[in-house]
């Protein structure tokens, strides 16, 4: 079963950031340390992990949410490990800051999605609004949206 955990202690917080890295930009070469941004101070972050495999205390996934106005949050750095992809913890890590957003008096959640998630994030209720950049000159991105 998953559960939802505040990376809280340096050891959480070195996974977390290990994890994002691994995923999100080790594949393009980039460098150690760019996968933490400047504002993490000022956004929710969560992690997801399988409560029946606590021997091996693997993280699952990770996704953090930020407030960019009283009614609008941008969700950012959604990453999950090449293991446990397709098994759901995707959708439990965005349900988890859907249900967060509504609890903040969120209306709407927008995100910027690469070209390999755009269906997974149709499927959950996104819909494409926009171009949006080319991040490391090669991975085309797509704003999306969900009203909550």
């Amino acid at each position: 079963m998953l559960i939802a955990k505040i990376p809280s202690t340096p050891a959480e917080w070195e996974k977390y950031y290990d994890l994002r890295f691994v995923v999100l930009r080790e594949p393009w070469h980039q460098k150690k340390g760019s996968e933490v941004l400047t504002d993490e101070n000022e956004a929710d972050h969560v992690m997801a992990i399988d409560s029946d495999d606590s021997e091996t205390d693997e993280l699952l996934g990770v996704a953090r949410l930020q407030m960019n106005s009283a009614t609008q949050g941008q969700v950012r750095c959604v990453a999950v490990s090449k293991n446990a992809q397709g098994k759901g913890v995707g959708k439990f890590l965005m349900k988890y800051l859907e249900d967060l957003g509504k609890s903040k008096g969120l209306e709407e959640i927008i995100l910027d999605a690469r070209i390999n998630a755009l269906d997974f994030y149709k499927a959950i209720g996104y819909e494409i609004y926009a171009d949006s950049y080319l991040l490391f000159g090669e991975i085309q991105h797509w704003k999306m949206k969900k009203q909550l």
